[in-house]
């Protein structure tokens, strides 16, 4: 591996006039120690380099931001910019004169000095009287005076708000309260300098770092003041993503002894797989493998074999050094992979490893802990550091993004490639790493996939062109996206408009519980099976909408103690709370004004999508259009998360919603007060639902044309008589429409009169994960037949056959089980899958599964009394031990999704679930339990079924019934057969050889358990033509 290689980043590169063009990719701060001499005589070019001080001159410690970034050359560079000193502010105190300012610096100083930072020798670098005005509250006063404190590193800032917060006297008032505190060093930076992440910037007056003197591994470093980086408009030129080096990963290990999980501390790593990309060059992709053990040849893979783990693992670190990734991604390297790898390092004491950062001097360290958001609940997370890199896991960003029944890799890929892993089970993988040059290949053509699988989702759902255009929108660098909450996001925002309007953000201490307010408006649904066409109409981004139209704002909100002195005419009071009051929009609010800025952005950057023609260029405009109205959207969830906010306030999420369920109320009362018989139209309208933004109307007409002209009349004439920019439009027509609850309904969506587009259902859980892929199927079908067919006698006869042909022992076995991950938590309950991987281990301790893995059961027939948890087992097991089915357990999964269709439709929905197609039940005798001892074995006629002494017929059958009866099972032998072939020949495609026998052991894949199920019939029907004396070819 010689750092020449085309797929090396490790050029040397000599910055010239007419190239100071850097995409930036991440941004963080360091502190170094500069001599005091220099900051005090204002020497604010001080670059190390130029660096003439002796060790007798006094040192203090200092913060310099650092910007990575990607040339156009693609070469990578990192910018160490100085001068850049973090503050915070304070109001000034009454009677406070400038005389006074060198007594608050003496005080603020003495506290640094007592908080241990040793090697600073100076604190505060200086405090300014400036004029602002706080964003909370509104005040006809322009602007007060505040106190602007500069200090000499940011852990100062948060040091000093804590000791002022507990309360200090200035002058002998108690001041507590502090502005804009809480904002990291590197956001203060970019918001004061006005760059955005993901965008371009143009660099001027810097120093050239000698490669030799680096402090990084970038193929150039520059010193350079903060003054001297300016960003650049996202448009035109500037619109592209820069050439970002992507870097895809895998790793395989091994169990050395036993079964279950690898332990980093005693296993193997066996192969390292390795795929880099450049953003803008799709065409150009390197393959790479590390082995332990030779390997037979990969078609445009590079292969490096190893003879130990040691030289494997240094191997791919200096690899990985020479490629020099901006982004590293994989599917699950943030808790598996990356992690893994280092702590296999560190147990075999191999440090240099862990410098996998841009930094050299800089570790990578793992640290674990738990979080929590709405989307995932509480999940455990690694904190892992590699500077100057994006870690992009895919496994991570889609589980944020998509609610899946399985985040698994490979369901994951069906479900959005229509493409499936190479099947390789883990317990298989010791006798392949083990085996010949070609099992090795297998192994690591397994490992490949799983790097280039990443890269097509990330390409398939535009992961990097949304998340880049998400940071330039919101201001906030890639990584902090990744990282940190949804807060931080709007929180830039608002300071960005801070900043021009000149308010500073008060922090506020949060008492870590939510607050109570009411929410959106949710009208009674008009239950039922709608056969008419139905018209949704919606409001365009109604929250934005409401804060525009309204000034709702921190900044216009008037305290109840000061409503006394305006006039009644200047504000507006909120509908059923009419103690909280804005100023009206004569005087413009911030909030306003940031999602006015948004929303115009947003309609300006759908314009341009329409009128550009370059793919590429289409998908970053359509990735900034969504951001924008994420963006917008957010605003309203900001101000009311009380627990963990920046900035929350109960008076404005409460004002949102209630203009939101007056302005539905209104709607609803003026669409039924209009569209009347009387007024000349065909029918009487009815608003069967309204739902937070939108109205579902019933116009009386007979088709979806005639409903798409009535729903675009009255949205039309609605908006014309509602505050701008508030605006109601026509979505879409359902026909026929199945509205089952609040917030649970499903319809025949039509955008256009022509032909329809798609079943849209909302709030219906056909993919929760703890339902089996027959309720699923069912469910589909049943939507199908109703919306689609409007045959619902067909979607009764369905239901009841499939009833029919699940207590009969009929249905597809793949199609009942369920698939969960085993945790480590896990072990403390005793849930299905758990005392199924308990069961497991005491069968075959070798081939346990161990935590991480994935247990796929199904619900077994038990003993009267038994717990579901006890009743769970492996579908092969049940398969090759004829287990009988608990068919009651599915049963009552079927009724409580499928009954909540047919109770709107029928009067009579228990029916499905009685009658002549449940009266037929086979099932087996279960052969588990404190009865089975006492249990002797008999046999039953294969005709007639009487029980008889001998098998296989009784004496009255053997006469007459024989032939009939083994031409039936030859029959059914044939139809097996051609089942099994057909199974057969498509995994034989899927594993891309039509010779080789199938070794495959993907439980996700809908064949899997079919053809076990077959095979295990096909034994049973030769068996029993065996046991008839039959010869049979």
């Amino acid at each position: 591996m010689q750092a020449h290689q085309k797929w090396s980043n490790s050029l040397q590169h000599v910055l010239r006039p007419n190239e100071t063009h850097v995409f930036q990719i991440d941004a963080d701060y360091t502190t170094q120690l500069v001599p005091l001499e220099q900051i005090q005589e204002r020497n604010v070019c001080y670059s190390k380099f130029n660096d003439t001080s002796n060790n007798l001159m006094m040192l203090t410690e200092i913060s310099i931001v650092r910007i990575y970034g990607v040339m156009k050359d693609h070469s990578s560079i990192l910018l160490n910019i100085y001068n850049f000193w973090p503050y915070f502010y304070i109001k000034m105190p009454p009677n406070f004169i400038p005389h006074h300012i060198e007594k608050l610096t003496i005080l603020l100083n003495e506290y640094l000095k007592s908080q241990h930072f040793k090697k600073s020798r100076l604190f505060v670098v200086k405090i300014e009287i400036v004029k602002k005005q706080s964003l909370m509250f509104y005040s006809p006063d322009n602007s007060i005076d505040f106190l602007k404190i500069t200090v000499a590193l940011p852990r100062m800032v948060s040091t000093l708000r804590t000791f002022i917060e507990n309360g200090i006297s200035i002058k002998g008032n108690i001041q507590r309260m502090v502005f804009e505190a809480n904002l990291p060093y590197v956001m203060r930076f970019l918001l004061d300098c006005s760059i955005f992440g993901g965008c371009w910037l143009k660099v001027s007056d810097y120093t050239i770092i000698p490669k030799h003197q680096q402090s990084s591994h970038c193929s150039l470093e520059i010193d350079l003041d903060y003054n001297s980086v300016i960003a650049l408009d996202v448009s035109g030129e500037w619109i592209s993503l820069g050439a970002i080096r992507i870097l895809s990963f895998d790793i395989e290990c091994i169990k050395r002894e036993g079964n279950g999980f690898p332990s980093a501390q005693e296993d193997p790593v066996i192969a390292i797989s390795s795929i880099i990309e450049t953003v803008g060059f799709p065409d150009k992709k390197w393959s790479f493998i590390f082995t332990i053990g030779e390997c037979a040849p990969i078609s445009g893979t590079c292969i490096f074999s190893f003879v130990n783990e040691t030289d494997m693992l240094l191997a791919w670190s200096q690899f990985f050094r020479a490629v020099d990734p901006d982004l590293i991604t994989g599917y699950n390297i943030v808790n598996f992979d990356i992690p893994y790898l280092i702590e296999r390092a560190m147990s075999l004491n191999l440090d240099e490893f862990c410098y996998l950062g841009r930094i050299k001097n800089i570790p990578t360290t793992v640290k674990s802990g738990v979080k929590s958001n709405r989307q995932l609940g509480l999940y455990e997370n690694k904190d892992i550091n590699i500077e100057g890199r994006i870690i992009f896991d895919v496994h991570d960003l889609i589980r944020r993004e998509y609610s899946l029944k399985s985040y698994s890799l490979n369901y994951v890929s069906f479900e959005f490639l229509k493409e499936l892993k190479d099947d390789v089970h883990y317990s298989i993988m010791k006798s392949l790493h083990y085996g010949t040059n070609e099992e090795r290949r297998r192994l690591a053509n397994y490992c490949l996939k799983d790097s280039l699988l990443p890269l097509k989702l990330i390409d398939k759902l535009l992961l990097l062109i949304n998340y880049v255009e998400m940071a330039r929108v919101t201001g906030t660098p890639i990584k902090f996206l990744i990282t940190r909450g949804q807060q931080i996001k709007v929180t830039m925002q608002i300071l960005r408009q801070c900043k021009v309007m000149n308010l500073v953000m008060p922090c506020i201490k949060s008492n870590g519980q939510e607050a109570n307010y009411e929410g959106a408006m949710v009208m009674e649904p008009i239950k039922g099976y709608h056969k008419v066409p139905i018209a949704v109409l919606d409001y365009q981004s109604l929250y934005p909408s409401l804060m525009i139209a309204h000034n709702i704002c921190y900044s216009t909100l008037i305290r109840s103690e000061d409503l006394h002195k305006y006039d009644e005419k200047d504000f507006t009071r909120v509908p059923d709370n009419e103690g909280i009051c804005f100023i009206k929009p004569h005087i413009k609010g911030l909030l306003p004004i940031v999602v006015d800025n948004l929303l115009t952005a947003r309609a300006k950057a759908k314009h341009e999508m329409k009128m550009c023609e370059d793919p590429f260029t289409k998908n970053v405009l359509n990735g900034r259009q969504y951001a924008l109205k994420i963006t917008a959207n957010s605003v309203y969830g900001y101000t009311g998360a009380s627990s963990g906010g920046w900035l929350p306030s109960v008076q404005l999420a409460t004002a949102i919603t209630s203009f939101g369920r007056q302005l539905i109320g209104k709607t609803a009362m003026t669409i039924e007060r209009m569209y009347t018989v009387a007024n000349g139209y065909s029918a009487d309208a009815k608003v069967v639902y309204g739902d937070t933004d939108s109205v579902m109307i019933n116009f009386g007409v007979g088709t979806v044309e005639e409903a798409m002209k009535l729903g675009t009349e009255a949205a039309n004439k609605i908006s014309s008589e509602e505050i701008k920019p508030i605006k109601l439009v026509f979505e879409k027509v359902y026909f026929p429409f199945l509205l089952l609850t609040k917030k649970r309904y499903a319809g025949l969506l039509y955008s256009n009169s022509d032909k329809y587009d798609k079943i849209d259902c909302k709030g219906i859980e056909s993919v929760r994960r703890d339902f089996c892929m027959l309720v699923q199927q069912m469910t589909e079908r049943v939507l199908h037949l109703l919306l689609i067919d409007i045959n619902l006698q067909g979607a009764i006869d369905f239901t009841k056959q499939k009833i029919k042909d699940l207590l009969t022992n009929e249905i597809d076995i793949s199609l009942l089980v369920v698939t969960k991950s085993l945790g480590k938590q896990d072990y403390e309950a005793r849930l299905p899958h758990v005392e199924l991987a308990k069961k497991m281990k005491a069968r075959e301790p070798t081939n346990a599964p161990g935590v991480g893995d994935r247990i796929s059961y199904i619900i077994t027939k038990g003993t009267k009394g038994q717990p579901q948890f006890d009743r769970a087992e492996d579908p092969l097991y049940v398969v090759e031990n004829d287990l009988p089915i608990d068919t009651g357990h599915y049963l009552e999964s079927i009724k409580s999704t499928i009954m909540k269709f047919f109770e709107v439709i029928m009067p009579n929905p228990e029916s499905l679930f009685s009658g002549d197609h449940t009266r037929i039940i086979t099932e087996s005798t279960v052969t588990t339990g404190a009865l089975s001892k006492f249990m002797t074995k008999s046999y039953r006629c294969m005709s007639c079924s009487s029980i008889i002494q001998t098998p296989p017929l009784c004496k009255y059958c053997a006469e007459s019934e024989q032939s009939k009866l083994v031409l039936e099972q030859i029959n059914s032998l044939r139809v097996k057969e051609e089942a099994f072939a057909s199974m057969w020949s498509e995994c034989q495609r899927c594993q891309q050889s039509l010779h080789n026998v199938v070794k495959c052991s993907n439980s996700d894949c809908p064949i899997f358990y079919r053809r076990a199920k077959v095979r295990k019939d096909l034994i049973n029907i030769q068996n029993k033509i065996n046991s008839l004396k039959i010869a049979y070819e």
